[in-house]
């Protein structure tokens, strides 16, 4: 009231006739909630807008009134699905402690990476306690705590916020190169796991994913879900592992979400659809000398004719019964291990038994993945965003006669796409990018970027972006022209790519 008497002096003498001090709807995550309900069809909800209700009323109807209207969004509303949370963030306990530090956060400083403090251990992964001992500094990500980065004996495994290099950066460095020279151990626990059987589970999975999920047994297939608008629904992999079964893996924060989109398309179909998340820890190993790792462990055989890259098998490590995913994140040979929760430290503990492996965090995975241009869910794959844009027509088989976005795509194949994704390396060595900073082309903004991090293997930042384009321009004189990014205030010269800065024909993850 003091301060409001010192912009409006006339206040210090008004009969105030009501002051009004309430309470405010605030959210876990800061975001509002808008859109249908997961599982309840028609179920629609508009709250918790954290002080942000007047500012954001008009937008926030208008995508709920088309919502409703169309029976899908129609454009991206991810960041307020109520489908990004699960049941245990609706939980007292974790409400009242969170929402002691949310309030504040609205108007505190946005540092990059910036966690939560509050409400923390919502789930923790089999083999949190050897993260732990092995100094590491948690993140989170649907409720999961991540390892982020590993600090060395005498460093605090704590990160120190900042919009230059933070404190992790050398650490994460080391990880990021272990990756690319011996072998890292991710733990990817968080990653949400489904499983999709019964005699009606082929064809829906068939009709839900662009590419051509009709393969053999022992298969595994990266493809997007898309919507009618040939926009991202989800990005991710189904392995088929037995003859009506379908083990669906996609990222942490879809969790909810992709078990929703996958059973509203099974009503009246023979399909069930089980949420496995937590039944089994995810284990990536990853590198050049992943194979000899992991044959330390196991009686497998491990070569490219028994075990080619995109296949799935039930091998034993360390005594457990693991299903192995021959896939790698980091773009270097290695394997994803989904092993029983019970039997997770003992796997851990086998393969860390050599000194020519490191624990790696997901700083270190984010900058492994720009290096290499692989996309992510959130970042360069959204419902706004289609494969052709996105430069993954590979993951598209226009050939099947059916599935959910295939008209919109052979429209857009026919008119060309009027912005593509680019791959950005800048030129400064120091330069430090976080995403979403301004690209120019030839002196005109042309986009933004989508992720920035630093290729600790090529020297220098590594970015992505989406940039206008005229439809049917060549990718030739697309990267061929001057592009700068602005980062904070400064233009940074980059030279531009369609194809990853490292190992661009996938020599490595197939070797």
């Amino acid at each position: 009231m003091r301060g409001a008497v010192e912009r409006i002096p006339a206040l210090d003498s008004a009969e105030i006739q009501l002051l009004l001090n309430g309470p405010e709807s605030f959210t876990p995550d800061g975001n509002f909630i808008l859109g249908e309900a997961s599982g309840l069809r028609g179920y629609f909800v508009a709250a918790g807008f954290n002080s942000g209700g007047i500012a954001s009323a008009g937008g926030a109807g208008r995508a709920l009134a088309e919502w409703i209207v169309n029976g899908a969004p129609t454009m991206d509303l991810t960041a307020y699905d109520p489908r990004r949370m699960l049941p245990r963030h609706a939980e007292a306990d974790f409400l009242t402690a969170r929402m002691r530090e949310v309030p504040g956060n609205h108007y505190a400083m946005a540092w990059p990476n910036k966690e939560p403090e509050t409400a923390r251990g919502l789930l923790r992964s089999p083999v949190h306690g050897r993260l732990a001992a092995r100094r590491a500094c948690f993140g989170t990500k649907m409720g999961w705590e991540r390892a982020n980065w590993f600090a060395p004996e005498g460093f605090p495994p704590r990160t120190v916020y900042a919009f230059g290099r933070q404190n992790w950066f050398a650490h994460s460095a080391r990880e990021h190169r272990a990756a690319r020279e011996t072998a890292a151990l991710f733990d990817q626990t968080s990653f949400a796991k489904l499983l999709v059987e019964g005699p009606d589970a082929g064809a829906l999975l068939d009709r839900l994913a662009a590419n051509d999920v009709a393969v053999p047994i022992g298969r595994t297939v990266y493809t997007p879900l898309l919507n009618e608008r040939g926009g991202y629904e989800s990005d991710l992999t189904i392995s088929h592992v037995g003859p009506d079964a379908w083990f669906v893996v996609t990222g942490s924060a879809q969790r909810v979400r992709d078990a929703d989109w996958i059973r509203r398309h099974a009503r009246g179909l023979r399909v069930t659809v089980t949420d496995q998340t937590e039944a089994w820890a995810t284990l990536g190993l990853m590198g050049p000398r992943s194979r000899d790792i992991l044959a330390r462990a196991t009686d497998a055989d491990l070569g490219n004719a028994a075990f080619p890259y995109g296949s799935v098998r039930q091998i034993t490590v360390a005594g457990a019964a693991v299903r192995a995913i021959r896939v790698s994140y980091a773009g270097e040979l290695g394997w994803e291990l989904y092993v029983p929760a019970a039997d997770a430290t003992g796997v851990w503990d086998a393969l860390m038994a050599g000194d020519d492996v490191t624990p790696a965090g997901y700083y270190a995975l984010d900058s492994l993945r720009i290096e290499k241009g692989y996309r992510a869910w959130g970042r360069e794959l959204t419902p706004d965003d289609t494969p052709l844009q996105a430069g993954l027509g590979f993951t598209v088989s226009l050939d099947k006669p059916s599935f959910i976005g295939r008209d919109a795509l052979l429209a857009q194949r026919a008119q060309g796409v009027s912005r593509r994704l680019l791959l950005f390396a800048l030129d400064d060595p120091e330069a430090v990018a976080w995403g979403d900073e301004p690209i120019y082309r030839e002196a005109e903004v042309v986009g933004t970027l989508t992720s920035a991090a630093h290729g600790h293997t090529l020297g220098r930042a590594v970015a992505m972006g989406y940039v206008s384009c005229t439809p049917g321009e060549s990718g030739e004189a697309l990267v061929s022209a001057r592009y700068e990014i602005d980062v904070a205030g400064t233009r940074l010269t980059a030279a531009a790519s369609l194809r990853a800065w490292h190992d661009p024909a996938g020599a490595r993850l197939r070797a």
